[in-house]
This record gives C-alpha cells, structure tokens and sequence, in this order.
C-alpha cells in the first residue's frame, strides 16, 4: 500500500517541487483548495480530501478536514494492533506525512481598518489541530511547517528521517502553533478590557543570533514583535558596521526611547543604557553639537540616536570622535558618504515613530515574570504645582520640561541638570538621591549656575536641594509626596529657588 501525504499550505513557496518529489517517492498525495490546484496544475496526481472522507466540504471549507477519516490516519499508534485493527474494519489509511502551514491571521490583522470578522476568518482550525495530531504521532508520521524544512525531510526520506529529526520537526509544529494561538489570543484580548489576564502568553519571532549576552560567557538572540507598529530596532536597517551585539541592542535601545520623547530636532547620547548628552535645536547639527557638549567624555564609544535626516554637516561632525551606532530616520547621500568610510561604524535607519497603543514592558525575574505598561506618563508644565514662593520663569519651565523628558529614561535614583535646551551633567543609578545630585552637578560644574534639576521621585530630606543651590541650580522639578515635602520647599525658598511638584514619578530600575 503507497504512503500517503497530506499538503494544505496558505505558503505556497516550494510547493510543486516538494510534491513532485514525494510523487517520485511513490507518495499518494492529498490535498485541499488552492494546493490542490497548485498541485494539478504542476501536471502531479492528487487526491481531494473529500475523496478520502468521502464527505464534501461544508459551511464555505470551514469544515474539511475535521474528520475521522483524516484524524484516525495520523494519530493510529502504527505499533498498536487494535488501533491497526480499527483502521482495517473502518477502512482508513494511514497518513505518512503533513505539510501544512496556517491561515495569514499576523498579516490579516496587520491590515489598516480590519475588522474582528476578517480577524475570525482567518482563524485556522483545521490547520493547526491536523499539526498537532501529525506532531502527536512525530513517530510514525513526518510534519512539515515551515518550507525551508522540505529539502530536508526529502533527503531523510530518500534516505532515513531519525527520531532526532522527527522529533525536531514535531517541535517546530508546536512552537508555531503556539506562536499562531498566542497572536490570536493577544488579539481578542486587546479588544476586552482585560490588561492583565489570568494568563499571561507572549509570543516574538527570531531575527537573529548573537554572538554573545551581556558578557562573552553568555549565549542571546534577538527576537521581534509581531506586528509591532512603533519605533523599533527589531525593523532597522542596518547600512554600515559590524553585527550588533547584546549591549549594543540595549543601548541603541535606551537612545531610542529618550529620542521619541522629542518633537523638535533632537540628539541623544547614550553610555551604558543611561543619557550622557541630550540637546535640542532649531536643526539636527545643533542638536547634536549640545547633545554632544553635554558630556564629552562619556559619549566616547557610545550611541547616537537622532530624530532627523542625518546631513553632511550633522555627519561630519559625528565622524570626528569614536561612536559604536548611530540611529537616525535615514542619512543623506553625502552623510553615508563620509561616515561609511569608518567600516565598524553601525548605521541603524529606524522610522521615528510612536507606538499607538499602549504595550506592555516584561521583566524576567527568576521564575517569573513582571508585566507592566510601558512609561508613557508626562506632564504639561503650564499646569505644574508651583510648591515655592517664587514662580519659574518661562526660561527656567522650558528647561524644566527638557530635564523631565530625559530624567524618565535615567536609572534610579535620578538626577538630571540642563540649561539652554541640553543638559549639563547625569548622575544615574545611586543608592541615594544626594549622590546622584552630586554626581550631576559635578559633571556640570561651572555650568550648573542659571540651571534647573529635575529628580525622577521626590526628596525624603533638604540636602538634595541644599546641594542644588551651592552649585547655583535655580529651579527644580520633582513628583513631591515625601512626608517631609516641606523641609524642601523651606530650603528653596531660603535660596530663592523655583520648585514644582508633577505629582508623578519615573523610578526605572
């Protein structure tokens, strides 16, 4: 008795010649809808799966290949003598090989204005529960998902197809299916108001392997999001340099984030996932001189995010000093020109856009995971609470909303000085908030005169402001909702420094 093989693909790459060789291998070949019609059309015999179950297909091919006749072929145990025995007195055959791939749900819910009947329509069933009992019994029966795979199972089959193999192949079935119904459940449940459900399932798609993790000891790979529609380095492309590494992702990352925050021309410099250099200007090139002004140490073999064609000014600028990436939403001619000449220099294009809708950001923790929605939260500076006796001026509230915007990307405890639409010094990630204000205040040495701070979460006692205003800070911007909020404020208005509460915080940890 031939083998039978079973193809029903929505991918028809490939197609004709994998059923040509099976049909060289004395497979019988089954097959659905427009497969079918591939097949025949490639001058290859094969059979309608009506032809098998000897019932037509209903309700517009919603209900084909649900059937005994198919299900009892894959999942008899070949092994098993009553399930053998069954198959003989109910006059199956069994099904040697599967080939299936699903219904384009990801690209049909990628669509501008698609509704949930297009969303439900492209809800396989048949496809992913025939997967699944092909996978179920890998033993006896070959599964193919992916056309990439075909040359392969034919060579096995011309040959041997292993257990390692099968099982291999079988792996793969269950990592897409689950991969299909994670898409399909994170689609309905954007449409309840459920942010957070009883389970939590996550699903991305590989886009490359990388030499290493954070350290060289350690393995990584860099996944995507489906359908993702904001800003992302999962979508760059990559026109000059090296392969990014681990902590290159991260970092370009973080430039990412602080750049999406502006409207107007801006430049951000990036060290170890921290702001070293943030300027804004009337054009990309002055942007990125006060952006580089802010720290010129620290952005040395760092990130540059850009939010403007980068020019042959802005570009040979940036070729001066040593940089690992820089992103920007494309490059000039001329700016390609100059910068490619610096072969280990990556140049990243990114589409400078916002997310719509808000995402969620995951944390692994041993064991488990945190899920939380990303930070989105601002405030308008016209409408702070002015917690002092003295009002800012409007030079001091346009400094004040620079130093927010950046300090919502800084590592806690966060303390961020700017002036003049850059900031000055950063002082990142310390156990308490007077030493990150130390350390910002030192980088910012002289320049700290005239400035504004702006503190991620409110000061549990006076020394941050004591600190402020020996450097000749003049303005603070801060949550407020210590217990002690006043002590501040009586420092500041001993010094006659502006202070405003936002009643919103941005720890990061």
């Amino acid at each position: 008795m031939k083998k039978r093989a079973l193809l029903s693909v929505s991918n028809k790459q490939g197609l004709t010649e994998f059923a040509k060789q099976l049909h060289e291998l004395d497979y019988e070949l089954i097959s659905t809808g427009g497969t079918k019609r591939t097949i025949e059309e490639a001058g290859i015999p094969v059979l309608s799966i009506s032809e098998i179950t000897d019932f037509p297909e209903i309700m517009d091919g919603r209900v084909k290949t649900l059937h005994p006749a198919v299900h009892g072929g894959l999942l008899a145990k070949r092994g098993n003598e009553d399930h053998m025995q069954q198959l003989d007195e109910l006059n199956i055959q069994t099904i040697d090989l599967v080939a299936v791939n699903l219904y384009p749900f990801k690209d049909t819910i990628a669509k501008p204005g698609v509704t949930d009947a297009d969303a439900i329509e492209n809800v396989d069933i048949g496809g992913p529960t025939m997967l699944r009992a092909a996978a179920k019994s890998f033993e006896d029966v070959a599964v193919v998902v992916n056309p990439a795979d075909y040359d392969e199972v034919i060579a096995g089959l011309q040959d041997e197809l292993t257990y390692e193999k099968r099982r291999n192949l079988a792996a793969k079935v269950f990592r897409h299916t689950a991969n299909y119904d994670a898409m399909i459940a994170e689609y309905f449940t954007t449409k309840t108001e459920e942010s957070y459900p009883e389970t939590y399932t996550a699903t991305y798609e590989k886009v490359q392997s990388l030499r290493y993790g954070e350290n060289p000891h350690q393995s990584a790979s860099f996944y995507k999001k489906a359908n993702y529609e904001g800003a992302s380095l999962a979508q760059a492309e990559q026109l000059n340099g090296k392969e990014l590494s681990y902590n290159n992702i991260q970092d370009a990352n973080a430039a990412l984030e602080v750049v999406l925050e502006f409207e107007q021309p801006a430049a951000v410099a990036v060290k170890h996932m921290n702001p070293c250099g943030v300027g804004v200007g009337e054009n990309i090139y002055d942007a990125y001189v006060k952006a580089y002004e802010g720290d010129p140490v620290s952005i040395f073999g760092g990130i540059v995010a850009l939010n403007r064609e980068v020019d042959e000014a802005t570009a040979a600028k940036l070729k001066e000093i040593f940089l690992e990436i820089i992103i920007a939403p494309s490059f000039s001619q001329e700016a390609l020109d100059l910068l490619t000449k610096k072969k280990n220099l990556r140049l990243l294009t990114v589409e400078m856009k916002k997310a719509e809708q808000q995402t969620h950001k995951l944390t692994s923790v041993s064991g488990g995971l945190l899920v939380q929605d990303t930070d989105e939260g601002s405030v308008d500076v016209t409408e702070l609470e002015v917690a002092t006796s003295r009002k800012p001026t409007d030079q001091e509230l346009h400094d004040l909303k620079l130093g927010w915007k950046v300090v919502k990307h800084v590592k806690s405890n966060a303390i961020v000085i700017a002036k003049g639409d850059r900031t000055l010094g950063v002082g990142a990630g310390q156990m308490n908030r007077v030493g990150a204000a130390k350390i910002a205040l030192e980088q910012a040495d002289e320049q700290a005169k005239g400035s504004i701070m702006a503190s991620d979460a409110f000061f549990p006692m006076p020394d941050t402001v004591e600190a402020a205003a020996e450097a000749g800070v003049t303005a603070i911007i801060q949550p407020g909702g210590s217990k002690r909020d006043q002590d501040s404020i009586d420092a500041c208005d001993k010094h006659g420094i502006a202070m405003v509460f936002t009643r919103m915080r941005h720890f990061k940890h």
